[in-house]
């Protein structure tokens, strides 16, 4: 076993591998950008080294600055998590030839799966089903011609792509001419490779995945089959395991094609062989390999109660870990909700600052790295923390995922959570009749105010003051008129050290994304609700989408 793992990563996986490194009585050292000094990755690893600064490109995928973290601690192995170097070949194999041990699959595995054309000709000669689609396209006339052939509506995708980039739907010839270059144009900049292919569209697909694992020897054991339907922008959103509604020749299938897939490449480590599932026929289709561990592994280590961060360094390490499992049985079923820093009615937009509230429930697994105080910034991926639960069926675990949903709290910052527990609620997901396209048209009423124009000075309010959140750098001020404050929360029937919103000289201009009560108190200020005047001193009511602008002060006095 190594005495010393670098984990060449971030943010809740880096936190991950720490801990599971901790239990096994192994020593860990994390790296970091300047951005992530004092992250939980980083605070909760034997030893941390700098990389360099926020931007990844200077610090997570700066393999020279990787290497020699490793030299200079000791280090043996090399977690890769996933994202940045996990499936970066050049990496791998720079550390095999500095004697350093990739905690992964072998390098002749990411090259054949990391390329989408090559992963197609792997699965169809292992008698993997595959969606009518192309090899590598010389130019657009080719890939006119050929998507007469396949059918529109076609995807046209980049070989080097993936997390949804490189990817583009095309309903007919004048959307492939549109996308093609510009599609070539983010493959070759995000990936340095502007190949592409075209692939049939399935309308209401679903995208089921199997998680394998291989010895490096030739054998392999699929570890059951997860749903990621659930997608915003080809980001997946909520993960489950069993997939619902397949039966269990197709689940049967599933395991068997993911199977051959990795023996017949002596796979090691672990993988995911991900499928476009469509209903209607009850068939699927070879999408792509992931030659990484997956970001919601963790339904799969709740249903067969294993750890496959462990099995990954024991397996690099020469152990037999699934000689050593025994009989693999899955038990019960197990969900997982990614809550991610972002907007979700203004098309999912990042969003950042600082963290003055994180609570999660102590009956769920959360995979996280922030906590109360945290800074959240626009450098890395949005995701924040996942929220695991298990049940000993699916109903019991989407009851189970409701209600830890509905016990989390993350302040300070706008994120998913409502969002999540509005999926979570739905009868769409109670049905588990999900599809990849299932929610562009989800109907969500975010229960929030969005600023359009700041007013001069104007601030959240309580009374006595906001008691208590000095560690996170807000002081207890509160109102300036705390009779005028008063008043505004009894016009609208709340009690009187509801927050409120205090204005000075003039006001904002405010989108009500739901339907709101609203009274305007203290120096009288004009106030338009959608051009409409409204009155001072009375409570009236906003409807959703309606928009409040608050004017300069009409009268004497300065706050409102």
């Amino acid at each position: 076993m190594f005495g010393k793992i670098l984990i060449a990563n971030r943010g809740e996986i880096a936190r991950r591998i720490a801990r599971t490194c901790r239990r096994m009585g192994v020593a860990s050292v994390a790296v970091y950008s300047d951005a992530d000094r004092f992250t939980r990755g980083v605070l909760e690893a034997d030893e941390a080294v700098r990389l360099g600064p926020a931007p990844a490109a200077e610090s997570y995928l700066n393999v020279e600055a990787v290497i020699a973290a490793c030299k200079a601690t000791g280090a043996q192995a090399v977690h890769p998590g996933y994202g940045f170097l996990s499936e970066n070949v050049a990496f791998a194999e720079r550390l095999a030839a500095e004697g350093i041990v990739f905690i992964g699959p072998k390098p002749e595995h990411l090259r054949a799966f990391g390329l989408k054309h090559t992963a197609r000709d792997l699965a169809r000669a292992s008698g993997v089903p595959l969606l009518p689609g192309t090899g590598l396209l010389p130019d657009l006339d080719a890939a006119l011609a050929a998507a007469e052939t396949i059918g529109y509506p076609v995807m046209l995708k980049s070989t080097a792509g993936g997390g949804g980039i490189g990817m583009r739907l095309c309903a007919s010839a004048d959307e492939l001419r549109e996308h093609y270059t510009s599609v070539e144009r983010t493959a070759r900049a995000s990936f340095g490779d502007a190949r592409v292919y075209l692939e049939r569209f399935v309308g209401e697909a679903r995208h089921v995945e199997v998680q394998i694992f291989g010895d490096g020897a030739g054998r392999v054991v699929a570890l059951g089959e997860r749903d990621c339907s659930l997608q915003r922008r080809n980001q997946k959103v909520i993960e489950e395991t069993p997939a619902p509604g397949l039966s269990d020749a197709v689940r049967a299938r599933l395991h068997a094609a993911s199977v051959a897939l990795g023996e017949s490449v002596a796979y090691a480590s672990a993988g995911t062989v991900e499928y476009i599932y469509d209903p209607v026929r009850e068939d699927f289709s070879f999408l792509e390999v992931n030659t990484r561990l997956q970001v919601e592994h963790p339904v799969t280590e709740a249903v067969f109660g294993i750890d496959l961060v462990e099995w990954m360094i024991r397996q690099a390490a020469g152990e037999d870990v699934i000689a050593a499992a025994g009989p693999l049985v899955p038990r019960g079923a197990a969900m997982e909700a990614r809550l991610y820093a972002e907007i979700p009615h203004a098309n999912f937009a990042p969003s950042a600052g600082l963290l003055t509230e994180v609570r999660f429930p102590a009956e769920a697994r959360i995979d996280g790295w922030i906590e109360t105080g945290t800074e959240v910034t626009t450098n890395y991926d949005p995701m924040l923390a996942k929220i695991i639960v298990t049940g000993e069926d699916r109903p019991a675990a989407l009851a189970a995922l409701r209600q830890a949903l509905d016990d989390s709290a993350v302040s300070g910052i706008e994120t998913n959570l409502d969002y999540l527990r509005a999926i979570a609620g739905s009868e769409l997901f109670a049905s588990g009749r999900v599809a990849t396209t299932a929610l562009r048209d989800f109907p969500y009423a975010p229960r929030s105010i969005e600023v359009l124009v700041p007013g001069a000075q104007s601030s959240l309010q309580e009374l006595p003051g906001r008691i208590g959140l000095w560690h996170v750098g807000v002081p207890p001020s509160g109102p300036m008129d705390a009779r005028s404050f008063r008043d505004a929360n009894a016009l609208v029937g709340n009690p009187p050290d509801t927050c409120a919103l205090e204005l000075t000289v003039s006001g904002p201009t405010l989108r009500f994304h739901a339907a709101a009560t609203v009274a305007l108190s203290g120096a009288a200020m004009t106030a338009r609700l959608d051009g409409v005047a409204q009155p001072h001193g009375k409570a009236f009511a906003v409807e959703p989408g309606q928009t409040l602008s608050v004017g300069a002060i009409a009268g004497p006095g300065q706050r409102h």
